[in-house]
């Protein structure tokens, strides 16, 4: 609105503009005063009141400088990419790649995808069935607990609700990537601890960081991503009792043998526990993540969230998984019996030195300087067994799959018999349901 006249003339004006033709000759405009009414064709008055735009060379100059040096995060290709890149059938091709769950959800989860109502409406933007079923399954009221589009939307909603780009992140690698690349994203400073040679945390550099450092978030991850290893109680106190936000990612608690400590948020105000669904219950394609917040923290995040963030699909699969918990620890178990039994066999080939494991992965160290673990991936690569790019530290994490999948024992394809090979095994050793995958090492 465009106010004309002082204190001398009390006639005010409403300017509106019917059209204006910046590239041609027209330039019109209606003036409606509480007096008069009259047609006005002022070019040099109207033209004032839209300032040419500057035109500029190239749209990267919207960009925020930041972000104009950023590597992009490298995604795992899916099925029907990797079937048309490899000449493969999708059934042929063993992905474990991404530590996903082999057995996959529930069948609940199909059956309720199927009979799924009103996939037309926009989603309960709080997720409220989900977040009460979480509730019961944890024994944390649904007040604390949030629900996101995978765990990794709740980590960049951490970092939005509560970093300035002057604030530092403390990060301890090997370990979860997104932590520095969302801090990258989000353009804050990021200060590394570096784990010890067996992947616990260095305590006192931590500590020594947090003195020096002043961060504002931790990321600490149990089981820890590539390694497996839990972080220690008496470790995760000690941090507790420091001058930041914590947050525990226990993306594989499932499979450690401990209780989560979700319910912990209730007592500690700068702790938050982020837990999902891809690992436990095999719903990595459908995306549903969820955390545990103190109060006085969750109520930030809510106004912050994207509104409709947690699909209908993905609602009803998770609520229909967290049904049949028998399925869901069945699977656990297998995972479990799997990793400790695979782990013997690790032992047992001479150029590899297994790591001990609380999650559904297992990284080894290839000790003789003759084999790469680049090039072990690459073999399997070729017989479609699918990996991530080795590290430069020769660390290459072994995840496995169902106890029964594409055993030597049981069929004679290539990839079972590249597998017997390239790790030296004997036949009848069920090293197909084996998988080189990268372990990320900063």
């Amino acid at each position: 609105m465009l106010t004309l006249g002082g204190n001398s003339s009390p006639a005010v004006a409403t300017l509106s503009f019917s059209s204006i033709i910046i590239s041609g000759k027209e330039l019109t405009a209606h003036v409606a005063t509480s007096n008069s009414s009259s047609r006005l064709s002022t070019p040099s008055t109207v033209a004032s009141a839209v300032p040419m735009v500057k035109r500029t060379s190239s749209g990267v100059n919207f960009i925020r400088p930041h972000l104009r040096t950023l590597s992009p995060y490298t995604p795992i290709e899916p099925f029907e990419i990797l079937s048309a890149r490899l000449g493969r059938a999708p059934q042929d091709i063993i992905k474990l790649d991404a530590n996903e769950n082999p057995y996959g959800p529930p069948p609940e989860v199909m059956e309720a995808l199927g009979r799924m109502q009103f996939p037309n409406i926009y989603p309960d933007p709080e997720s409220r069935r989900l977040r009460a079923a979480l509730a019961e399954d944890s024994g944390l009221g649904a007040e604390h607990i949030l629900v996101g589009c995978g765990a990794d939307e709740l980590i960049d909603l951490i970092m939005r609700c509560t970093l300035e780009q002057s604030d530092v992140v403390l990060d301890c690698p090997p370990t979860f990537i997104m932590y520095s690349f969302d801090t990258a994203v989000n353009g804050s400073k990021l200060v590394k601890v570096p784990r010890k040679k067996d992947f616990s945390l260095d305590m006192p550099g931590v500590l020594a960081a947090i003195e020096k450092h002043k961060p504002k978030i931790i990321f600490l991850t149990s089981p820890n991503n590539p390694d497996g290893s839990l972080i220690k109680e008496d470790e995760l106190l000690e941090i507790l009792n420091q001058d930041l936000l914590v947050v525990l990612d226990e993306a594989y608690i499932e499979f450690a043998g401990e209780p989560s400590r979700m319910t912990w948020v209730k007592k500690y105000e700068n702790l938050i526990v982020l837990r999902t669904f891809s690992k436990r219950a095999g719903l990595a394609g459908i995306r549903v993540g969820y955390g545990a917040f103190p109060l006085s923290i969750i109520e930030y995040l809510w106004r912050a969230k994207q509104p409709y963030n947690v699909s209908v699909a993905a609602e009803v699969a998770a609520c229909a998984a967290l049904k049949n918990k028998s399925y869901l620890e069945d699977v656990k178990n297998k995972l479990v019996m799997e990793r400790d039994r695979m782990y013997k066999l690790l032992l047992e080939v001479p150029f590899l030195s297994p790591y001990p494991s609380h999650s559904n992965f297992i990284l080894c160290s290839v000790t003789d300087p003759s084999k790469s673990a680049k090039q072990l991936q690459a073999d399997l690569a070729k017989e479609g067994v699918m990996k991530l790019e080795a590290d430069e530290k020769k660390l290459v994490d072994f995840c496995f799959g169902k106890q029964n999948q594409a055993t030597s024992e049981d069929c004679d394809d290539a990839v079972g018999e590249r597998l017997r090979l390239t790790l030296n095994w004997p036949r009848g050793c069920e090293c197909c349901c084996l998988l080189l995958h990268q372990s990320r090492v900063a």
